[in-house]
């Protein structure tokens, strides 16, 4: 192909911008300033306004629309900031308890760990400061070291962790300092890794960075009664040379100065032995912690900030089934599930007019908040909030603002009940290692209120329940049989603390309480408690339906009567998408998404985003004025996986010149012929130059693979969906 002509000008045209659509329009079309005619003929088709006053009230209106607008979507965006700073604070707050057990038992074992090394030897200052090691035995060169399991598959969850970790035992009077994998690398080796161990420990590191530097820092009053503990935060991530050597070498001073090691291991406890030589692991000290599973921190967190209404958001059942699979997509990820949660927030915040009445939640008098808002609404989002699909459904609901305080304020109660009956079976079916995210899955289901009214009149026996337990997952209440299950069977020592916890969760719930209590008082002494409990081990499982102790039947009954009064999902409430999330389809797109899918398709429907008038026909022909990818993207179409670039340039060519030649016979038969500039064709090198651009932005994209060396004349198609 020719090259394009060096005095070409730079324009648009030829300027090449990847990854942007640009829409070129018809040169006719093109005009610097309308005619005097012209402009004439544009204020003659405006309709006349006999009236300024009204055209100016017009006008008046529309800035009063548009100003409306602006205000409250700067209160969604400041209800969203402040309700997701409560949610936020309470997963920090959430996890930070769920560490503290951890963190106690570190700290714990490092004040051990000082009190042991001290009662070995208790070096003074001059000895410290002697540039070597004291000579004693072996066993005095072993460096304690905690190997903390995770159990995380990503590092991004123990991120965290090891802040909140390394806070904790600074604050306790420990002196710390963190060392990533990257530190402990072969590029950096032992001596730029120590130099960073020094550079967190001393506020002036002199050049020559050795361990006498630290042991001179260590003598100082404020420093010496107290251990320096090294984190070390991704085991499995650091170079094993450089890591042997460390230890190696802060091994013969362990008396002097007393380092001590908090590795995390994410995989299994016997990972030192894979990445540690023998002689290096003999050089330390082992002690073994692990932390909270993922599931138990996800259980809390479901409990903090979905069951509990914390800050007033919550989520539908199909958004709850998208991030639950979301969740275990990513290994199990705490972060990825508060992300995808975040993402959530946002999108409701945006989506939904009325979602700023949300921060009536986080207000001491939330009735008196949600009057005041809903009384300066405009008539149009009035309309639209008694308009919304679960109001039109409801019956004996006023278009008035004391229905739509009042329709809020059972909207926020209901869930306080609805969040305590689940607490409730929780507690009951974690006997049975239930997790409490399935059996939210299946409370939130719409459907489980007319499986709830379709079932009022069945008892709870054993028939029912194992019927229920042979549902499908996602059609009925799979889990919530288990529940029932679980608590038929249930040992009584379990049974009466299952109790116990019931009579917590539903103190909000006077007439349910007060049940629970008598259930309670009617239960037996501990002596027969223990004698019911041999004589439970003893029964065989052949004949434990006949022997079943009435107290079971009794709770399940109980259990199964506040099931179907108070476990009402959100979904079959009023205005209950002021406050809950549904769109799954725009979280969906948001998380997963599939750009090159998204750009082959706007490419191919360009018409429909550029929404302009030379491109807007009815006819399936392409157009020459659309942007030459778009062109290139649709006749791709009609090729196989492979595309031969002679034949599609020649037809990028055709549709070229056919919109050229359009142009020239417009402007033949105009009448303004003598005004108006003809516009001179293409030439084949300009016409090469933009089809090879194209092709080069469709290759970035990802829409095509280039040609090979054996068939240069052949480019491969790379399709997304159909």
């Amino acid at each position: 192909m020719a090259a394009p002509p060096g005095d070409a000008p730079l324009t648009a045209a030829n300027n090449i911008q990847p990854f942007f659509t640009l829409h070129k329009a018809s040169a006719a079309a093109a005009s610097s300033a309308p005619s005097s005619r012209a402009r004439r003929r544009i204020d003659a088709s405006l309709p006349s306004s006999p009236n300024p006053k009204s055209a100016m009230r017009i006008r008046d209106v529309d800035a009063q629309d548009e100003e409306d607008s602006e205000l409250y979507e700067q209160l969604r965006l400041e209800a969203f900031h402040r309700i997701w700073s409560r949610i936020q604070s309470t997963i920090d707050e959430v996890l930070r308890g769920i560490n503290l057990k951890l963190f106690d038992q570190v700290l714990q074992w490092a004040q051990e760990s000082f009190s042991a090394i001290r009662a070995v030897a208790k070096p003074c200052h001059a000895e410290v400061q002697q540039p070597y090691p004291l000579l004693t035995n072996v066993i005095c060169r072993r460096i304690p070291t905690a190997f903390v399991l995770t159990k995380n598959a990503e590092f991004v969850d123990d991120i965290t962790t090891f802040r909140d970790l390394a806070g904790h035992l600074q604050s306790s009077g420990c002196h710390l300092a963190k060392l990533s994998a990257a530190e402990l690398s072969v590029k950096h080796g032992v001596g730029g890794c120590f130099r960073s161990l020094l550079r967190q420990l001393l506020s002036d590191v002199p050049d020559v960075a050795d361990v006498f530097a630290l042991a001179s820092w260590y003598c100082e009053a404020e420093n010496y009664n107290q251990p320096i503990i090294v984190i070390l935060d991704d085991l499995e991530q650091c170079s094993s040379d450089v890591l042997g050597e460390l230890v190696m070498m802060l091994s013969e001073w362990v008396i002097k100065i007393p380092i001590f090691f908090v590795m995390g291991i994410a995989t299994t406890l016997d990972a030192p032995k894979k990445l540690l030589s023998s002689e290096a692991l003999q050089r330390l000290e082992p002690c073994k912690l692990t932390l909270g599973s993922p599931s138990d921190r996800m259980n809390a967190l479901v409990e903090a900030i979905l069951v509990k209404p914390c800050a007033g958001f919550c989520i539908s059942h199909e958004v709850v089934m998208f991030l639950r699979n979301y969740f275990f997509r990513h290994d199990g990820t705490i972060t990825s599930f508060i992300s995808a949660l975040k993402l959530a927030c946002s999108k409701h915040f945006s989506m939904e007019p009325l979602s700023f009445l949300c921060m009536g939640v986080l207000q001491e008098d939330c009735e008196e908040f949600w009057h005041d808002k809903f009384e300066a609404l405009p008539q149009v989002i009035h309309k639209y909030a008694f308009g919304l699909p679960s109001c039109t459904s409801a019956t004996n609901l006023s278009n008035s603002s004391n229905a739509m305080v009042n329709g809020l304020s059972k909207l926020l109660e209901s869930q306080k009940d609805w969040g305590s009956v689940l607490l409730c079976l929780y507690e009951a079916g974690r006997h049975d290692k239930l997790q409490l995210l399935d059996i939210f899955c299946e409370a939130v289901n719409p459907d489980l209120q007319a499986q709830n009214a379709s079932n009022a009149e069945l008892p709870v026996s054993k028939v029912n329940i194992e019927k229920l337990s042979g549902m499908k997952s996602g059609s009925g209440k799979v889990y919530m049989a288990q529940v029932m299950n679980a608590i038929r069977y249930l040992p009584m020592e379990n049974l009466l603390r299952v109790l116990e916890v019931w009579s917590i969760h539903l103190s909000g719930i006077s007439e349910i309480n007060d049940k629970v209590k008598e259930l309670q008082s009617t239960t037996i002494d501990a002596d027969s408690v223990r004698a019911t409990k041999e004589k439970w081990t003893r029964r065989s499982t052949g004949s434990a339906g006949n022997g079943t102790v009435p107290l079971n039947e009794k709770i399940a009954v109980l259990l199964q009567d506040i099931t179907r009064k108070y476990l009402v999902p959100v979904e079959c409430l009023p205005f209950h998408e002021i406050i809950c999330f549904k769109n799954v389809g725009v979280l969906q797109s948001a998380l997963i998404g599939n750009p090159r899918r998204m750009v082959q398709l706007d490419l191919l429907k360009s018409q429909s985003h550029l929404k302009c008038s030379c491109c807007s026909r009815t006819g399936t022909a392409l157009s020459g004025t659309l942007h030459d990818t778009s062109i290139m993207c649709n006749l791709a179409q009609e090729y196989g996986d492979v595309i031969n670039l002679h034949d599609w340039y020649i037809s990028f060519e055709g549709i070229i010149n056919s919109r050229n030649s359009k142009v020239k016979r417009k402007s033949y038969s105009s009448p303004s012929k003598k005004k108006s500039k003809s516009t001179p064709a293409e030439s084949e090198a300009m016409i090469q130059a933009r089809f090879c651009r194209a092709v080069t932005e469709m290759q970035i994209t990802g829409l095509l693979r280039m040609p090979s060396k054996r068939r240069p004349d052949l480019v491969q198609r790379i399709a997304f969906g159909p």
